[in-house]
């Protein structure tokens, strides 16, 4: 079982290296959506600071969703996934190496480009610490959970918006808690609550959201 899962995630590494402009996609609406918020509000540092957690994982959370349509998609599209499905190989463990793949591309540059954004909201250091911390355990639900509706919209028309209408509210309470931690922490309210429930989000959508896809594919490829 160990051996498939590396199998498809050195696949699916290899495949997103090759198309690196997916990954720059994400990257760059990051990085742009998180520069142009201090352009349009008050240059003031309070007021920048006090929205920075809010700001920078919102913009992590849409850049996340940017390349969920095409989890599935493309070995949909070449003829795979129907090959994967026919694996004796548990299903649900192929899906969570996909899932880890695309974390590793989408997901985990989102976690080391966020210190350098923090800085230009003039965030103090144990604050940006807390909100990578909030990111690199927050992040990784996007794609669990975005793997969902991925499958659950593979080659319906205009699947690239519905995932991200089906997935987005779903999302929400990652955004709360991710958030949360940081203006917790600068309130001096502690952020242990915050970190313990993106913590059991992470472990129950670990467990959930690979069956819960692999599921979802079966229906959508029928």
């Amino acid at each position: 079982m160990g051996r498939v899962f590396l199998t498809v995630l050195h696949r699916d590494l290899q495949l997103a290296f090759r198309r690196r402009s997916d990954v720059w996609t994400t990257l760059s609406f990051f990085l742009v959506a998180a520069s142009l918020f201090p352009l349009a509000v008050s240059p003031e540092r309070d007021t920048l600071r006090g929205m920075a957690p809010g700001i920078l994982w919102v913009a992590a959370l849409l850049s996340s969703t940017l390349s969920l349509g095409r989890l599935f998609a493309l070995d949909h599209a070449d003829g795979t996934l129907e090959q994967l499905l026919l694996s004796p190989e548990p299903l649900s463990l192929i899906v969570l190496s996909k899932v880890v793949a695309h974390w590793l591309v989408s997901g985990l540059p989102l976690v080391l480009l966020s210190p350098l954004l923090a800085l230009q909201y003039d965030l103090p250091t144990p604050a940006i610490a807390v909100l990578t911390g909030s990111l690199a355990l927050g992040t990784p639900v996007l794609s669990l959970v975005g793997a969902i509706g991925a499958a659950l919209t593979l080659g319906l028309q205009g699947g690239g918006v519905l995932v991200n209408l089906l997935v987005l509210p779903l999302l929400v309470p990652v955004l709360i808690f991710g958030a949360g931690s940081v203006v917790a922490h600068g309130s001096g309210q502690g952020l242990a609550a915050h970190f313990y429930l993106l913590a059991a989000l992470l472990a129950f959508t670990l467990v959930v959201a690979p069956w819960a896809a692999a599921h979802s594919l079966k229906v959508s490829v029928g």
